[in-house]
């Protein structure tokens, strides 16, 4: 465990259908200090059965869930409601990083419990930057629940 309470390495879930923003946010992280482990799915309803698939399996659950909101089949918003209902999948922060800049996105991520809103990068410089941000907010410096 770390001074923080994590076990190494980090869990992430990163739920992201466009393969280059995926290899971005892997290369990012590689950069952090951190051990991080990343699961990609590429739609809403992967997302949702390995969300649940690891509750009944007893596999431990993401530490993070990094959710775009435009997804094939099931969109993040649905996504993000499932989460925050579950009182299991709640507790899990869940972080929106997404192209949209749209008001009612950002409105509507908020109420349905998004820990936070991030618009994408636009070049691997910042996605490396907003990495390192996400990892010294989120596993060093926020208390978060047991799990």
């Amino acid at each position: 465990m770390d001074d923080h309470g994590f076990e190494k390495p980090i869990r992430i879930l990163l739920v992201e259908d466009n393969p280059g923003d995926v290899r971005l946010v892997r290369e990012a992280f590689d950069q952090v200090s951190a051990e991080t482990s990343i699961r990609a799915v590429t739609d809403g309803a992967d997302a949702l059965d390995t969300l649940r698939d690891r509750q009944s399996a007893e596999v431990d659950l993401p530490d993070l869930v990094l959710l775009d909101l435009n997804l094939p089949r099931v969109d993040g918003f649905s996504v993000l409601e499932a989460i925050e209902t579950d009182p299991e999948l709640a507790r899990i922060p869940c972080i929106i990083l997404t192209g949209s800049k749209a008001r009612e996105d950002v409105r509507k991520s908020y109420d349905l419990a998004a820990n936070t809103y991030l618009t994408k990068p636009s070049d691997p410089d910042e996605f490396a930057a907003m990495a390192s941000s996400i990892e010294q907010f989120w596993f060093r410096h926020a208390v978060l629940p047991p799990a």
